[in-house]
């Protein structure tokens, strides 16, 4: 078992690194929101704080939306054996990050680890309610896609590799993705903390829609 309380502030600063130029919401200020999320979290759910704190931190480090084309090894599995982290543990981290993100609608998800569901949980209500939106916003203008397009309509994407390919409005994705994670998440914490940002969302579509017609 490796010192969690020098590893931390390590690994800390080794993402603080690598998202400082990030553009597509998923920066710095992300990854420490949902690490703070995840502690939250934790805490009513009895998870290892430690763990779900270094992977919270590590969580988009190899995320396949941002990861260089180049980039072939894990970076998280990397960075953590690098500050003595062992190579199981350092395995089981990595498995867990990489069952973090949503794939697509239809796929089916299988997060085993008490610590993983909580920092996926964490993900999950940074990308709904006001933050939420904002950094879909980003996401997509740093993407080059569009705002809205009424002739391109949301796809309920089947597959982990039709999902890869998306490139539709930023508006679909409320509807490919952000809105169905609420009935998503893995603990009761989660769930209570997600209806009033869920409820936001729909508040913004409803708003967004009445716009757009002049209404």
């Amino acid at each position: 078992m490796c010192d969690y309380s020098e590893v931390i502030p390590i690994i800390e600063a080794k993402v603080k690194q690598q998202m400082a130029e990030d553009s597509t919401g998923h920066d710095w200020w992300h990854v420490d929101r949902v690490r703070r999320t995840a502690l939250a979290i934790c805490e009513q759910e009895q998870g290892n704080r430690e763990r779900v704190e270094l992977i919270a931190l590590v969580h988009d480090v190899d995320d396949w939306k941002l990861k260089d084309k180049n980039q072939s090894e894990s970076l998280a599995d990397a960075w953590l054996q690098g500050v003595g982290v062992s190579a199981q543990e350092s395995n089981e981290i990595s498995e867990i990050i990489d069952r973090i993100s949503f794939k697509g609608h239809g796929v089916e998800e299988s997060m085993t680890s008490l610590d993983g569901q909580i920092v996926q949980d964490a993900d999950r209500l940074d990308a709904i309610g006001a933050i939420g939106i904002a950094r879909c916003f980003a996401f997509g203008g740093a993407k080059g896609r569009a705002i809205y397009d009424p002739n391109d309509l949301p796809v309920m994407h089947q597959s982990f590799e039709e999902y890869k390919t998306k490139s539709g409005p930023s508006i679909n994705h409320f509807y490919e993705k952000l809105l169905h994670l609420k009935d998503r998440l893995n603990t009761q914490t989660a769930r209570e903390m997600a209806e009033e940002r869920h409820t936001f969302l729909e508040t913004f579509l409803a708003q967004f829609d009445k716009e757009w017609s002049a209404k």
